[in-house]
Formats: structure tokens, sequence, C-alpha cells
């Protein structure tokens, strides 16, 4: 049987970010609801690294021929203590729309001058292999929350996260350009090389 990638998620939006980053491994890349799991995935870790591995030994322990990934990430702001942080998905209601959290995040930021709405996004992605054995790796983005929401390229916190340099929130740019600079792109391209060093150590 040939294995696959697989990758805990139903967010069709990261599917299309981490087929676009890993294309080029070969392999077909599939989501756990493609890979028909319908596991339920409790994530009651407490960093970033512990709710990714989680996800993925879940879908593991089911696919075990199958690499499986998983990643959890999310938007920590330094005025608010880091929230939403790992609670990002589920800020404000897991079922509220983005555009609610966003605005309401924006309100809590009322007034808040631009050097204290510093920002980042965090990624963390880990794998798990068919042996048992899993690696994890974390990258952020850094950059600071807007005043207003802007651009429909992206997801979720992407229309309120501004980054100086480029003069533009993350949803403001386009796909290319965000897979480059953004905390999951940055991620899952240092898992690909993990994968990468992996395959050519099978192959030997």
């Amino acid at each position: 049987m040939k294995r696959r990638i697989v990758f805990a998620t139903g967010n069709e939006n990261k599917m299309k970010e981490i087929r676009m980053i890993l294309a080029d491994l070969g392999m077909e890349i599939v989501s756990m609801k493609e890979a028909g799991v319908d596991e339920e995935i409790i994530e009651d870790g407490m960093t970033f690294e512990e709710n990714a591995e989680i996800k993925a030994r879940t879908v593991s322990r089911v696919l075990t021929n199958d690499i499986v990934l998983a990643d959890d990430s999310g938007l920590e702001i330094d005025y608010l203590d880091k929230a939403p942080g790992i609670y990002s998905a589920r800020f404000a209601g897991e079922d509220t729309s983005y555009d609610i959290k966003n605005r309401i995040l924006l309100d809590r930021l009322e007034g808040v001058p631009d050097d204290e709405r510093t920002a980042r996004f965090v990624c963390a992605v880990a794998a798990v292999f068919p042996d048992g054995t899993s690696c994890t790796v974390r990258e952020t983005i850094e950059g600071q929350i807007a005043h207003e929401i802007a651009g429909d390229n992206g997801f979720g916190y992407d229309p309120i996260f501004y980054v100086p340099e480029y003069g533009s929130t993350t949803a403001q740019m386009d796909p290319e350009q965000k897979n480059l600079l953004s905390h999951r792109g940055k991620a899952l391209r240092a898992m690909k090389r993990i994968l990468e060093e992996k395959l050519r150590e099978e192959a030997l």
C-alpha cells in the first residue's frame, strides 16, 4: 500500500496551503476527512506543540500506515497577555464567525498605540510516523494588530494581522507571498525538510 500524508484537519483553506507547500514531496496529501477519519479530537494540551501532537496521534491510531501531520496555530497579542493564544479557534465561541472574533479583538485594542499592538501568529506542526515516533516544529511571524479589518485573501485572523514591513495584513497578500512569510508556511517547510530526510533514510 502506498503511504500517504494525512493532515489532521477538515479545513479546506488550510489544505490548499498545505498542498501548495508540500506538493513536491511526491506523496498523496489528503485531509483526515478525505481519509475517512471522523475521530473526536480533544485538544487539552497547554501548548501549541502538545495540541498538534494530540491531533496527529489521534488520527495515527486509526491510520497506522500513513504519515500523519497536524498543526496547532493561533494568534498571540502581547497587550492581551498573549491571548487568544492556544484558544484562538475557540475564542468567543467555536461557532462564532471570524468577522465577529476580529471585531471583538479590535474593540479590546481601541485606542492602544501601534507600539503596544505587537502580536504574532504561532504554528506548531507535529508528525507521527508509522513506527510511532514523532517530531514537532514551531515557527512564528511577527507583526501587529491592525486598526481595521482589511483584505479578503486570508482566513481566520488574517484580516487584522498587519505586517509593517509589507504595509499590509496577511489577508491582503497573495497566497504565494503569504505562504513564504506565514507561520504555517515556515513550519510546513521546516517539517518538509524533516520528511525529506526521513524518506531519504528509508530509501537507503
